[in-house]
């Protein structure tokens, strides 16, 4: 879904819902317009012990005020994500197609081409690879759930780049993709300039651009966001950089601190821009 002016810059930059304290929140669009973002990153809603998303934009009434507000503050909404499932494993939910038909869903309505799932609790292959078998059965139904509705379905997983591009090809559906986040690979003490190389520019969909709460990017010392950029450059990757974490761990629930220096520094390294929070 594209209202920004901004059709030119090869990389953009948006938050995610849920840690700006707005999930599914239509001042969520507000918020990011005055932090000066592209386009807001809208969750499924919370999931829990529910037996479906708390998804208020199953109804078109909320799709159409979502998408207006969107379009008033001409942002983008770049992806739909399945936060809920950080803390739900994704092989146990007998509902899972259910899950993510409505997520599809959502997405055709609000013309979002990507969806965010987190392989969380349960589906980590380094500490459960007795679910392999299971996980990658199950992304093969969605993988042809979203072909048929033209979407693409990223997943985050805690394997390093040659085991996402080894369950890849396993899964064998163009229709799912490595959401790649820099967390991972930083936390895991792992090459991520390396890991962006291996993945490629095809089997990336989208990336979360931000390490652990600690630091803000600009002071991040583990997290080259230039040579980021010339490797993304090099691969000739191009899309979405969205802002997650890396909140300062001294004030986590300052969102304009937080989100406006952290989306001020891409932009400067990005998009060549600045303005100055």
């Amino acid at each position: 879904m594209s209202f920004s002016k901004k059709k030119a810059s090869k990389y953009r930059i948006a938050a995610c819902d849920w840690m700006i304290l707005k999930r599914q929140k239509i001042g969520s669009f507000k918020l990011v317009s005055e932090l000066k973002g592209d386009g807001v990153e809208v969750d499924m809603g919370g999931l829990g012990t529910r037996d479906s998303f708390d998804n208020k934009l199953r109804q078109a009434s909320f799709r159409k005020l979502f998408k207006e507000e969107a379009a008033k503050y001409k942002l983008e909404i770049p992806s739909i994500a399945m936060s809920g499932f950080y803390a739900q494993s994704f092989v146990k939910r007998e509902n899972y197609k259910d899950l993510v038909q409505d997520c599809i869903q959502t997405m055709v309505g609000m013309g979002a081409k990507i969806a965010f799932l987190p392989l969380g609790v349960g589906c980590d292959l380094t500490k459960n690879p007795e679910m392999r078998p299971e996980l990658v059965k199950r992304l093969k139904i969605i993988g042809k759930m979203a072909s048929k509705a033209g979407v693409v379905i990223g997943i985050e997983t805690s394997l390093d780049a040659e085991g996402d591009v080894k369950l890849l090809s396993e899964i064998n559906s163009s229709s799912i993709k490595i959401y790649y986040n820099f967390q991972n690979p930083l936390v895991a003490g792992r090459d991520l300039y390396k890991e962006l190389r291996i993945l490629g520019k095809k089997r990336i969909c989208q990336i979360h651009c931000t390490d652990t709460d600690d630091v803000l990017l600009p002071y991040n010392k583990r997290l080259d966001m230039n040579k980021v950029k010339n490797t993304l450059d090099e691969i000739g990757w191009s899309g979405w950089l969205v802002v997650e974490r890396s909140r300062d761990k001294n004030d986590p629930r300052n969102v304009k601190k937080n989100f406006g220096t952290n989306i001020d520094y891409l932009k400067q390294i990005f998009q060549n821009e600045t303005f100055g929070y």
